[in-house]
């Protein structure tokens, strides 16, 4: 029997080897790929994702108390600027006006020298509103100067403060608290002092 010759012997070896490759490759696409290398490439996506996930909730709840300060902040600033009452319920809110009323009434007169107050009496608000009203009703005793620095105070001041019917009588003499003796030219004045409470006040007083 004639031997077969190298050529043809080596080309089958090659084309042996090459069917061998192909047979790999396609197990490895019909069984490894879709079975194994799919299934890991999803899994570490979703690993990595989970873990940026995690590092941002960690990165938030480190920071929620410094964010929580700075709205707390930033809303105070809002209110001051929109010019609403500090104050987040209409009773304090009407004592906070009444004690920005006395000082505003002692820098224009120390010693309630020549002005004094003499009345101030809560007034409930009946009407309906965006905003909730506060009211004071004030009585006082004054020289024109210092009616007219009160007066500038109250309406030119922070928070937003407003004087509403303003009846002013002139008297012949006017007494002061601590004084033996009267003087000539003082006025009674009446009026309404009033501001507004912002709505998330009533809202968190409700809750």
């Amino acid at each position: 029997m004639p031997a077969t010759p190298a050529p043809v012997a080596d080309r089958d070896r090659w084309l042996a080897l090459a069917l061998l490759l192909g047979a790999l490759a396609l197990a490895y696409l019909l069984l490894v790929h879709p079975w194994w290398t799919v299934p890991m490439r999803e899994a570490n996506a979703r690993i990595q994702a989970l873990q940026q996930r995690e590092l941002r909730l960690r990165t938030e709840l480190e920071l929620a108390p410094e964010v929580e300060r700075r709205l707390a902040e930033v809303e105070a600033q809002r209110r001051v600027r929109a010019g609403f009452l500090p104050e987040s319920t209409p009773e304090l809110a009407t004592a906070g006006l009444v004690q920005r009323l006395e000082t505003v009434v002692a820098q224009a007169s120390p010693g309630n020298r020549s002005c004094a107050i003499t009345n101030r009496s809560p007034l409930t608000e009946s009407r309906p509103g965006r905003f909730p009203r506060v009211t004071v009703q004030v009585r006082l005793r004054c020289g024109a100067p210092e009616l007219a620095a009160v007066l500038h105070a109250l309406e030119g001041g922070t928070p937003r403060m407003f004087v509403d019917n303003l009846n002013v009588l002139a008297q012949r003499y006017f007494f002061m608290a601590g004084q033996a003796g009267g003087g000539s030219g003082g006025l009674d004045v009446s009026f309404d002092l009033y501001g507004y409470i912002a709505p998330g006040g009533e809202a968190a007083r409700a809750r």
